[in-house]
């Protein structure tokens, strides 16, 4: 029988526990969970150990070569033009300043040199920090997985795409080292304004090389890859300060810069470029010219291969001759009267709304330079204010209303007046500013070497954005009595000289002799002097003594000479007209042709670019011009050379280009044009060293104005560009060659003395009197 324990027996064993319903369902629950976790886990092992051998090939980032837009530079290194989608400069690591990779540290990834690809230490901290809430959401991807993501996938937020994220970070650690992802992720990243990499970042934002770049540009750089629209300085720049200042102070935290740094940093003022195509010279014309020129021989290639191109230019020339032009067309502008505003607009009644409809309008009318637009928000005769597209309000009194006071009067047209609601121009000279207008008449300007041809500027029109069409290039136009000295040339070679007797005498021809129709030339203003020397009819342009010169030496005969200066003999016929320069040239090949007299007697062609290398510094092409001085490149005698040399010098000094002595010396020399209806207006001179061919014309030709010349309009732009380029350069005397004798003052053949060859044309004949020669002007007019 049982019995009770007593105080001193042994224990018996401890009745057995019963384990809670509840407790067996949490435990059984947790047991699921583990279990689908290890499923999961073990499901997961297989996708990554499937996915990970299919993950793409690395070879876009171990032989990385990013697409890098074609470049254009100047002859002094100075970047002229950039196309393509993406505007990057590839730089490496060891090139990227310090304060730059800090500064893109302290923002996308502080740990970046401590992890293996995925910072789970920032996980952790993004996941807590956008649990607890408090701020904007945080991320924790790493440098490493964006350039994963950037390379090789979407940017869709799935969890497949996560993975590979992952996955491909992992491999990347495992084929690059750290440097190397750093400098893929900073030349590859997408900083907005078209710029790729920081380096390219740091020359469209601040206009600067990346190693230039303050502490404070950097942290302004470095906030750009999270959002570059949102961050941007030039659309967002309250938005971008913010961020700046953000990033400075994780710099300061994770002490990459000290207290000083970190306070100067806070307080400096960026200067950010507003204009983000804006670069160091006003090439367009050449950069357009340079990117033609290499897409013939690279194709597609040229906008992703990093091609730099080199051209001729200089920036001091370049700036000379862009100055130049724009100051002649504008005289000529003032000297034709104001045409009245490019348009009209309602003005709303409220501030508000004024200013949105203002900022709208104008964004239409874009500024050339420092031609820009505005609104005229109140006019009279005396006073005018105006909006601007910045917004800021600008008077206009007194001088600065000259060039429209007719078209400010209550009498003048409507559809003309300056009044409320009217889009002006305006300039700004000094503190004043003025009324102005777009030109409707277009220019050309172009100088080069005669040694070799380099193009040392070119102008291409008064502005490119308004008119991309270049009339250096493409602008066959009429050269006038600039064409004068290439027959005076052949005429040396036919037994003429200098001191050869023409009759300035009225002339007349049938149709037969000049390809169309009867024909009574004139000279400028119906003046005529009777005989003179065939040196006094180059410097007076008398066009009577042209045609006397080329009816001698056969038109036929001119016309084939002329070719050995480079001109087309198809768009120059072989008929007398050809004396005035009634066939087309373009200023290009106006200045192959004029450096033939400058240097002796040599043909060298124009050229533009010098070399063209590749984004190693391989030289892939390289110029070898054709160079005066080498006797295969000799078209002329250098004594013929020498004699029309004589001659131009005599137009500046006594003639139509007289006007070019101001620049004080001896050695110009050049000859002036105008063309018949005064359509086009040239001046096209040198000195011995430099060549340079102004032009001014309408697209559409139409009379410049009777009183238009070329002496009167290209000649002050080829001056404006000779002053500048010319102030140091010692004056050239040029030596008598072989062969020549001087007589009477004038020079000859030794083969041609004084007493052989052509000594007069058409002395014989009378020149009429004032009164013979108006009967005839009513005659003419009758019929």
């Amino acid at each position: 029988m049982a019995t009770k324990n007593s105080p001193g027996d042994s224990p018996s064993a401890p009745a057995p526990r019963h384990v809670s319903k509840a407790a067996r369902l949490g435990l059984g629950f947790l047991g699921v969970i583990a279990g689908l976790a290890a499923v999961c886990a073990l499901v997961l092992a297989f996708m990554l150990a499937m996915a990970y051998p299919n993950l793409p090939a690395l070879d876009s980032l171990t032989d990385y070569r990013p697409k890098i837009p074609l470049r254009v530079f100047s002859a002094d290194n100075v970047l002229i033009g950039e196309f393509g989608e993406e505007r990057r400069n590839l730089v490496r690591i060891k090139e990227i300043p310090e304060i730059m990779k800090k500064a893109v540290l302290a923002i996308e990834d502080d740990r970046f040199y401590d992890h293996g690809g995925v910072d789970y230490l920032g996980i952790i901290r993004a996941a807590t920090h956008n649990l607890i809430g408090g701020g904007a959401k945080q991320g924790a991807s790493t440098i490493t997985q964006q350039v994963a993501r950037n390379f090789f996938l979407s940017s869709e937020q799935t969890l497949k795409r996560k993975i590979y994220e992952v996955l491909l970070a992992w491999k990347i650690e495992q084929n690059l080292s750290k440097d190397q992802i750093l400098e893929v992720y900073m030349n590859q990243i997408y900083l907005g304004q078209r710029a790729y990499g920081f380096s390219s970042a740091a020359q469209i934002y601040f206009g600067k090389n990346l190693r230039d770049v303050t502490i404070a540009e950097a942290a302004m750089l470095a906030g750009l890859p999270k959002a570059p629209s949102a961050y941007n300085p030039v659309v967002n720049p309250k938005r971008a300060k913010a961020r700046q200042q953000y990033i400075l102070q994780r710099m300061h935290q994770l002490r990459y810069i000290s207290d000083p740094q970190f306070a100067e940093a806070q307080k400096e003022e960026l200067k950010v470029k507003t204009d983000s195509s804006e670069f160091g010279v006003h090439a367009e014309y050449v950069a357009e010219m340079a990117r033609q020129l290499v897409y013939e021989q690279f194709k597609e290639e040229t906008y992703t291969r990093g091609l730099s191109v080199f051209t001729t230019i200089t920036k001091p020339d370049q700036d000379a001759a862009y100055l130049a032009l724009r100051r002649g067309v504008m005289d000529y502008e003032k000297r034709h009267g104001y045409r009245g505003p490019e348009a009209y607009m309602d003005i709303p009644k409220a501030k508000d709304e004024a200013d949105d409809a203002i900022e709208v309008e104008l964004a239409d009318h874009a500024d050339s330079d420092d031609i820009v637009a505005a609104v005229v928000v109140d006019a009279s005769p005396r006073s005018v204010r105006a909006i601007l597209s910045s917004g800021e309000e600008i008077t206009i009194t007194g001088p600065g209303l000259t060039f429209a006071a007719n078209l400010l009067s209550d009498k003048a047209p409507p559809t003309k007046r300056v009044k409320r609601g009217a889009i002006i121009r305006v300039i700004q000279e000094g503190r004043i500013w003025s009324i102005t207008q777009i030109p409707e008449v277009q220019s050309a300007f172009v100088a080069a070497s005669t040694e070799d041809g380099a193009i040392r500027a070119l102008i291409g029109g008064f502005d490119y954005n308004l008119n991309k069409f270049n009339h250096v290039t493409q602008a066959w136009r009429q050269p006038g009595s600039s064409f004068k000295p290439f027959i005076y040339s052949a005429s040396l070679e036919k037994g003429l000289s200098p001191s050869t007797i023409i009759n300035d005498a009225p002339i007349s021809f049938d149709a037969g002799q000049t390809g169309g129709q009867a024909w009574e030339p004139k000279n400028y203003e119906n003046k005529y002097d009777g005989p003179m020397t065939m040196r006094k009819g180059l410097t007076k342009s008398k066009n009577m003594i042209s045609i006397r010169i080329l009816q001698k030496i056969g038109a036929k005969y001119g016309q084939e000479y002329t070719t050995r200066f480079g001109f087309d003999a198809e768009r120059n016929p072989a008929y007398l007209t050809l004396a005035l320069g009634a066939g087309a040239v373009t200023p290009l090949q106006m200045a192959g042709a004029y450096s033939v007299f400058a240097n002796g007697g040599y043909k060298v062609n124009p050229y533009l670019i010098a070399k063209i290398i590749d984004a190693d510094g391989r030289v892939l092409s390289q110029v070898k011009p054709d160079r005066a001085g080498v006797a295969a490149n000799r078209v002329i005698d250098e004594r013929n050379a020498f004699m029309i040399d004589s001659m131009l010098k005599d137009v500046v000094r006594y003639g139509t280009a007289a006007k070019a002595m101001a620049l004080k010396r001896t050695d110009l020399a050049g000859k002036t044009g105008t063309t018949n209806d005064s359509l086009d207006a040239w001046f096209a001179g040198y000195q011995p060293n430099l060549v340079g061919i102004a032009w001014i014309g309408y697209d559409q030709p139409k009379n410049l104005g009777n009183r238009e010349t070329g002496g009167g309009l290209a000649l002050p732009i080829w001056m404006g560009y000779m002053q500048k380029v010319l102030k140091d350069v010692p004056m050239v005397e040029r030596a008598v060659p072989d062969g020549m004798i001087q007589v009477g003052g004038d020079y000859y053949y030794a083969e041609n003395p004084p007493t052989v060859g052509v000594r007069s044309l058409g002395v014989g004949e009378r020149v009429p009197t004032e009164e013979e020669k108006t009967k005839d002007e009513v005659k003419n007019e009758l019929f």
